[in-house]
């Protein structure tokens, strides 16, 4: 069997792929409404390794986050990923210190830990009453720190790490038990071009109808569509590819139409971050029927 790093990524599953691009505060988050994740049940399509997802777990603080990703190598580096940024999450602040259970617990872990000695200050607390957390290099050297049971504090199930699960399925076509709960928001960053090309005009359009049946009513779909231009490389990569594309009718430019189509709002086009074959835009649907 050849080895799996030097097979065609067919289905966009780079392996190393936020080596290439930012992978921490992604700038296409960034571009989304504040607290659009926040509280919220998220669908990552195409989580890849998980970075996306661990953000909006963390850092935007979503109430439950699945990640689901095809390449089932991919989906168990995201559970490595998770670890390593529960390892490496210093005790936040902000209202009540803006803890969650978990991090008091971790930090009533390393409550005797020696703490920085400065006069100066990090986001307006002494630097004397801030307390040490897991450096990279400790986790290099001595493997990531455990995560606590979820049942040790009241709410934690819903606070990061807890509230982030990962999950390997061919999502267009195969439903997850999370599916049944439906969700709030459906990401889909840099995955619509691999679907297209894979599943064709029709798997397109069943993975926007899969989007509109699993989102809440008034829920958002986040898209990162890839212009047409972009398809000539994936092409290249296999051939499955290369003949499933002589048969596409639809375009990138048509997705607006259909989704509106479905029961989307007109898309808001938030902006296009990111540099070179990297810069795309991203639309925000509502889903309205």
């Amino acid at each position: 069997m050849p080895n799996q790093s030097v097979v065609a990524p067919a289905y966009g599953n780079y392996h190393g792929y936020y080596n290439k691009r930012p992978s921490i505060n992604d700038p296409r988050l960034a571009l989304l409404p504040s607290m659009l994740f926040h509280g919220r049940r998220v669908l990552d399509v195409g989580c890849n390794e998980g970075w996306v997802t661990c953000e909006i777990a963390q850092r935007l603080r979503a109430k439950r986050v699945i990640g689901v990703d095809i390449d089932d190598t991919l989906v168990r580096l995201a559970w490595k990923h998770r670890r390593s940024v529960w390892s490496q999450q210093g005790p936040s602040r902000g209202d009540d210190h803006g803890r969650t259970h978990d991090e008091n617990s971790r930090s009533s872990a390393f409550a005797g830990r020696k703490r920085r000695r400065s006069s100066q200050s990090v986001e307006g607390y002494p630097m004397s009453e801030t307390p040490d957390y897991f450096p990279a290099a400790c986790e290099h050297m001595f493997g990531p720190l455990p995560i606590p049971d979820a049942t040790m504090h009241e709410g934690a199930a819903d606070t990061f790490p807890h509230n982030v699960t990962f999950r390997t399925a061919d999502w267009v076509n195969t439903t997850i038990p999370d599916d049944a709960e439906k969700y709030h928001v459906v990401l889909a960053f840099s995955i619509s071009k691999w679907i297209h090309l894979n599943d064709g005009d029709e798997g397109i359009m069943k993975f926007f109808r899969r989007v509109h049946e699993v989102l809440e009513p008034g829920g958002v779909f986040v898209l990162e569509p890839q212009e047409w231009d972009t398809y000539a490389k994936a092409k290249r990569m296999d051939t499955k590819l290369k003949e499933n594309a002589k048969h596409l009718k639809l375009r990138p430019n048509d997705f607006g139409r259909i989704l509106q189509d479905m029961g989307f709002a007109p898309a808001t086009r938030l902006g296009s971050p990111g540099e070179g074959g990297f810069k795309r835009p991203v639309d925000l649907y509502t889903k309205t029927r």
